[in-house]
């Protein structure tokens, strides 16, 4: 039974460029994400590291399609050692204003198939004793988010989750570390209906550059990584302003730097 990474929303993004890093240390690859033609172009991508790179197209906003990916893997008697739970959707605007679908969406991918990947893929990754779990969060997990309520609280439940199971594998010798990347040049804000303003597009990271530092602080089991030094700033900053005051600075950024497009 051959070993695989397992990388949700790997078609594009930190997910592909996570994926490139994990293929030229040699491991195989199975890429899950909605966009057949973007999986296609990524296998393509990848074919010439010398791996076996396989792709699924799922929708994990709906619980039987994370079942779905789990049957194929049974199915092909794949073995997953890593997890990178990558996949997540974001929404804007007030959160009375925010219909309960997309609402919806966003708890189902950011919240529920995160959960119960990790629920299914961690017992077995203990049982191989090797390989972990990576869960991208977000800066915005050390703060609330007026106009994001709902993928702020998100992505706090993300941070707090994997902190936790952090330190209950340590004893089992697994790597188990949420990544929490600022502001980053992906398609994200696009799919949530947000725009950057000219202003803060310059305050965003390369996905390859976060991928990097991602990598990099899994490889060495960091329980938090958060790149670049800027978002270290901020997030050091949200540990000891008043929170009273931290939400208030939060909804005026938001308020300038993004604007809704649909």
């Amino acid at each position: 039974m051959s070993n695989y990474v397992l990388i949700t929303g790997g078609s594009d993004g930190i997910g592909l460029e996570l994926a490139k890093l994990f293929a030229k240390d040699k491991h195989n690859l199975l890429l899950a994400a909605r966009n057949i033609e973007k999986l296609n172009k990524a296998k393509e991508m990848l074919k010439g590291e010398g791996v076996d790179v396989r792709i699924i197209s799922v929708d994990l906003s709906s619980m039987e399609e994370c079942e779905k990916l789990i049957n194929y893997i049974e199915d092909n008697n794949l073995s997953v050692d890593t997890l990178v739970n990558n996949a997540g959707i974001g929404s804007f605007g007030e959160f009375k204003d925010i219909s309960w679908e997309k609402e919806e969406a966003l708890i189902d991918i950011n919240i529920k198939a995160l959960s119960k990947l990790t629920k299914h893929f961690l017992p077995m990754i203990i049982k191989a004793k090797q390989g972990g779990i990576l869960n991208v969060a977000s800066t915005a997990a050390f703060c609330s988010g007026p106009k994001m309520a709902a993928y702020y609280g998100s992505k706090a439940y993300v941070l707090n989750l994997t902190e936790a199971i952090h330190e209950e594998v340590k004893k089992d010798g697994i790597k188990v570390s949420c990544l929490c990347p600022g502001p980053v040049k992906t398609s994200f804000q696009a799919k949530a209906g947000i725009e950057k303003s000219e202003g803060a597009k310059k305050y965003l990271m390369e996905a390859k550059d976060v991928a990097k530092e991602g990598y990099k602080g899994f490889k060495k089991g960091k329980a938090i990584i958060v790149p670049g030094i800027k978002n270290k700033l901020l997030v050091n900053i949200n540990k000891f302003a008043p929170r009273s005051i931290v939400r208030k600075i939060v909804l005026k950024t938001n308020e300038k730097f993004l604007c809704f497009i649909g």
